[in-house]
């Protein structure tokens, strides 16, 4: 029975594609965007194996001539805060459209290695032309190295690989700013709310408010573990609410530092007369609640811009590398009474 007649009755993929060729899927993809990296006889027999089974690569035959398919792909965590999945969502699908490109989305359940190749393989197969990468693993496989090597690549704070760009804020010194700021104001210790562990934004926050109370010769307490939502802050803050030396708290996120709030005012701690809060994001809310919100400034929309003008090759509009941190200084936080 030959290739042909086993996919007589479906579309063939480019799994069969690789099996006819005796290759990888991971090889055709290459071969098919003309990839340096492939050589003349493999990519022979990928072209020889297409034809045979009549894949169509990407649905769309001009691919095969361009080598491009005018397709952008984004990764993202369905956990972790809306504001920043969509504000970075809106700046990828807007400035991929500008320039004529559609935006393949992968979004995967939770922070896994296994889940996140699986998103990556997926873009790969569907001969993306660059790919966002916006989740926040810490670890990396080879296989994700491969595949973000030979795609190009941009992480906005999110994994890194040898072979990404990455943008957005330095997080670690957004700790620092965020714990200096509580310190000027002459407050002797700061409290910290921590976002999730596995996330490289919350291990650099965190360990830029250790460096910044370490530096003054605090002793640093031990942190309070959220998960970015309102109601892991509520949690925390009830805690919080609890220590009457508590005067100041820098919380890794805004929608943690809602919560914190919330539950001080229940237990009858104002903010900023008895607890000041600072935190970081800046999302649009932010300067809404009450009182105001003290946060670090992330754009979250323009990163995801950036980040297709850093894939598509627009130096002159892209900036890739870290952002300076910058204080947005509003009125939940004042100094001691």
């Amino acid at each position: 029975m030959t290739e042909a007649t086993t996919t007589r009755n479906r579309q063939p993929s480019m799994a069969d594609v690789a099996h006819a060729a005796g290759v990888s899927a991971q090889t055709v993809s290459r071969a098919l965007r003309g990839s340096p990296h492939v050589n003349a006889e493999t990519r022979r027999r990928v072209i020889d194996a297409v034809e045979q089974l009549g894949y169509r690569y990407n649905s769309a035959p001009k691919v095969l001539a361009s080598g491009r398919s005018y397709t952008l792909g984004l990764v993202l965590l369905q956990a972790g805060g809306y504001y920043s999945r969509s504000a970075v969502t809106a700046g990828v699908e807007a400035a991929a459209g500008q320039a004529g490109y559609s935006v393949s989305i992968a979004t995967i359940a939770e922070l896994d290695t296994a889940l996140m190749e699986k998103a990556l393989l997926k873009l790969s197969d569907q001969g993306v032309d660059g790919i966002v990468i916006a989740v926040p693993l810490i670890s990396v496989t080879q296989r994700m190295e491969d595949i973000t090597r030979d795609i190009p690549t941009v992480t906005v704070d999110g994994s890194r690989t040898a072979g990404a760009a990455v943008l957005g804020i330095d997080q670690q010194e957004a700790g620092r700013i965020a714990t200096q700021h509580l310190l000027d104001l002459g407050h002797r210790q700061v409290w910290h709310v921590a976002g999730p562990d596995e996330w490289i934004e919350a291990r650099q926050r965190r360990q830029g408010w250790q460096e910044c109370l370490a530096a003054a010769g605090i002793d640093v307490p031990p942190p309070l573990q959220g998960d970015w939502s309102p109601e892991s802050g509520y949690r925390q803050g009830r805690i919080l609410a609890m220590i009457p030396e508590v005067t100041a708290v820098f919380v890794a996120s805004d929608e943690m530092a809602f919560g914190v709030i919330k539950a001080l005012r229940e237990r009858g701690r104002s903010v900023p007369e008895d607890v000041s809060i600072v935190s970081v994001d800046d999302i649009e809310l932010a300067a809404f609640c009450h009182p105001p919100l003290t946060t670090v400034r992330q754009d979250f929309y323009r990163s995801g811009a950036t980040a297709v003008a850093v894939l598509l090759g627009s130096e002159h509009d892209a900036e890739p590398a870290l952002a300076p941190a910058s204080l947005t200084i509003r009125s939940s936080t004042a100094a001691p009474q």
